[in-house]
């Protein structure tokens, strides 16, 4: 089992806020600790920056006290390093430090901390702050359990759900079944954290107008990506996150984007059995029906536009026509019939 995996199996988060006290001084680390323990908390220690970039990593805790001036990493690159990485930039941090000068604190501030404690530490004090931050952080983690959850069910309908950060395409989010389907349509790239570069370009193409085209109750363009006889559409859904600060109208912010995977392998199956045709024949008047040469037929089969050819021909006899056309009113008719979906 993962580190990351067993020791969050541990960590009582229903009914506990997991704390990270952060200092070199032992004598500080047993009096926080013995404080918030008593207090319900549950606690982790590290007596180093590097010990703590490990631990935050491995535990991500609900909010951490760090001690600023440590020998090593100090404190406030501890605190530059957790901001600046997307796993743990979300991590409320409370600075411990007795540089009381103006130019520590604010130095402080700009490494990334929501607020700081003067040494010596009192822990009622220590307390009281971590309360007030602690209770955004909660709001922010039942916000996200509930999302999470609307999420995983949309998962289990056939949907999936991605969230992408348009200033710089980010994937801020994905479903497990999300997670498969970018893999299996446009490789492992998008594992880097990014979403596909067609999918980035399609966002930003479109967000300009989503808002204007909500109020008007009209859905923006979907995206459709092919591969074979399925495809992978995505929906643009609503914003979810902040806008970068440029106002309502600008063309940031997250994006909750609804993917769906659609088969017309039923298509293809009954188009074979209603008109008695070979799998490959069926194949052939499934992308005459929707619309392709006989070029790219023998493309997207893997044979020659020749070979397509051939194939088109023994339909047209098989169904009694003599031109594309035809053929495609025919299947197509076949189709309604059957009450399929086909989606052209």
């Amino acid at each position: 089992m993962p580190p990351l995996q067993a020791l969050n199996q541990t960590l009582d988060r229903a009914n506990s806020d997991v704390v990270l006290i952060v200092d070199d001084v032992p004598d500080n680390l047993s009096v926080l600790h013995d404080a918030l323990d008593e207090s319900g908390y549950t606690v982790l220690v590290a007596s180093s920056g590097e010990a703590a970039l490990q631990r935050t990593a491995q535990a991500l805790p609900d909010i951490v006290l760090l001690d600023a001036m440590m020998p090593g990493i100090d404190g406030f690159e501890v605190a530059r390093r957790l901001k600046a990485s997307a796993l743990t930039s979300h991590i409320p941090i409370i600075f411990m430090t007795g540089l009381t000068e103006t130019e520590y604190l604010v130095a402080a501030l700009e490494a990334g901390a929501i607020d700081y404690v003067t040494k010596p530490i009192k822990p009622k004090e220590v307390l009281a702050r971590m309360n007030v931050h602690l209770q955004g952080a909660r709001n922010a983690r039942q916000e996200a359990r509930q999302a999470g959850q609307a999420r995983n069910a949309l998962d289990a309908f056939g949907y999936a759900s991605i969230t992408v950060r348009a200033s710089d395409g980010r994937l801020m989010w994905q479903t497990a079944l999300a997670r498969d389907l970018l893999r299996e349509y446009f490789g492992p790239s998008h594992l880097q954290g990014v979403a596909p570069q067609p999918v980035v370009d399609w966002l930003r193409r479109n967000i300009s107008q989503a808002e204007a085209q909500a109020r008007a109750q009209i859905e923006p363009p979907r995206l459709s990506v092919e591969k074979g006889a399925k495809r992978l559409s995505f929906r643009l859904h609503q914003r979810t996150g902040d806008t970068d600060h440029d106002g309502p109208d600008s063309e940031g912010g997250d994006w909750l984007i609804i993917m769906r995977e659609v088969s017309d392998t039923a298509v293809i199956e009954a188009m074979s059995l209603s008109f008695k045709l070979t799998t490959r024949e069926a194949e052939v008047l499934y992308w005459v029906v929707k619309g392709k040469t006989n070029r790219d037929i023998g493309e997207i089969l893997g044979s020659s536009p020749a070979t397509a050819k051939k194939h088109l021909e023994r339909v047209y006899v098989k169904l009694g026509v003599e031109t594309r056309t035809a053929a495609a009113g025919m299947a197509m008719s076949r189709i309604r019939q059957l009450h399929l979906q086909f989606e052209g």
